[in-house]
C-alpha cells in the first residue's frame, strides 16, 4: 500500500511541475480574487469528500469515508465539523465512526509583513463509533490552543500550532487502562507551493500525554499533495495520515467543493 501512495504522489508531483509559474503570494486575500487554499489560516466554505482506507497492524482495517463540512461565517471565522463511515473489515459492521468539530478564530492578521495571522482553536472529538464493533475509539478529545501563520518565501510559509489535550482515557489502540489523561498537542505545519495550483502540506503532530502520572509520547502527521482543478471551485488531494505509535496508516483521496 505504501509503493502505491508513494507512486501516485510522484505522478501527481511530476503532473504539477509543468504548471509552474512565479505567483506572489500576499495575504490577506480580497474576496474577488482567486481562492489560496495552500495556507490553513486562509478560511473558505467549503465541502470536502474524503475516501479512505485504514491499515492497523496488529488490528481491524477499516474502510469507508469522511464528510467534511466547514462554513466560514466570515474571513476569520470558521466552523467545522466532520462525519465519517466506516466498514470494519474485522467485524464485518458497518456505520458511524467518531465525530469530530472544530472552531478557528483569526484574531489577528498581518501582524507584520511575515507574520501574517494568529488563530486560537477548539477542536473536540466524540466516541459516537461503538468500540464493540471497531468503528470508535470510545474516548472523548478536548483540545484547545493557537496556530500561526508565517511566510518564508513566496513558496513556502510555516504554521505552527500547540494546544492543550484532554482525553477521557488513553487511546483505545494504545492502552485500555482508563485514566483521565492531559497533556501538549503540536502541530509543525509547513505548505509547499510548487505553482499556483498545486502545493503539499508537511505536518508531523506529536503529543506528549500523561496518564495517572505516567507521560508517553505519540507520534503522527498529516501528508497531503493537493491540486486546483477550477479555481474557487474544485480540488483534489491524496493524503497519508500514520499514527506511528499506534502503527495506523490512513490513506486517503478526497475532494473538495468550494462553496
Amino acid at each position: 500500500m505504501n509503493r502505491i501512495f508513494i507512486s501516485l504522489l510522484f505522478i501527481i508531483f511530476s503532473f504539477s511541475t509543468f504548471a509552474q509559474d512565479t505567483t506572489t503570494i500576499v495575504e490577506p486575500i480580497p474576496a474577488e480574487k482567486e481562492i489560496d487554499a495552500s495556507k490553513p489560516t486562509n478560511l473558505y466554505t467549503q465541502v470536502n469528500v474524503l475516501p479512505e482506507y485504514q491499515h492497523f497492524k496488529g488490528g481491524s482495517d477499516k474502510y469507508g469515508s469522511r464528510f467534511n463540512i466547514q462554513y466560514a461565517a466570515n474571513a476569520d471565522n470558521l466552523f467545522i465539523i466532520e462525519v465519517p463511515f466506516l466498514h470494519s473489515m474485522a467485524t464485518k459492521k458497518t456505520g458511524l465512526s467518531d465525530l469530530r468539530v472544530r472552531y478557528f478564530s483569526a484574531v489577528k492578521r498581518n501582524i507584520t509583513p511575515r507574520l501574517i495571522a494568529l488563530a486560537p482553536f477548539l477542536d473536540i472529538t466524540a466516541p459516537t463509533g461503538s468500540v464493540k464493533d471497531s468503528l470508535g475509539s470510545g474516548s472523548w478529545s478536548i483540545s484547545a490552543g493557537a496556530v500561526i501563520g508565517y511566510i518564508v518565501t513566496a513558496r513556502f510559509a510555516v504554521f505552527p500550532g500547540v494546544g492543550y489535550v484532554h482525553l477521557t482515557k488513553p487511546n483505545y489502540f494504545a492502552d485500555s487502562i482508563s485514566f483521565k489523561s492531559n497533556g501538549i498537542g503540536l502541530q509543525l505545519n509547513g505548505s509547499f507551493s510548487f505553482s499556483k495550483r498545486t502545493f503539499m502540506f508537511i505536518n508531523p503532530t506529536p503529543s506528549f500525554i500523561n496518564t495517572n502520572g505516567m507521560w508517553k509520547s505519540y507520534w503522527s502527521g498529516d501528508f497531503s499533495l493537493n491540486r486546483v482543478m477550477i479555481p474557487n471551485k474544485l480540488k483534489m488531494n491524496l493524503a497519508f495520515n500514520p499514527d506511528f505509535t499506534n502503527k495506523l496508516y490512513v490513506y486517503r483521496l478526497g475532494t473538495t467543493f468550494f462553496l
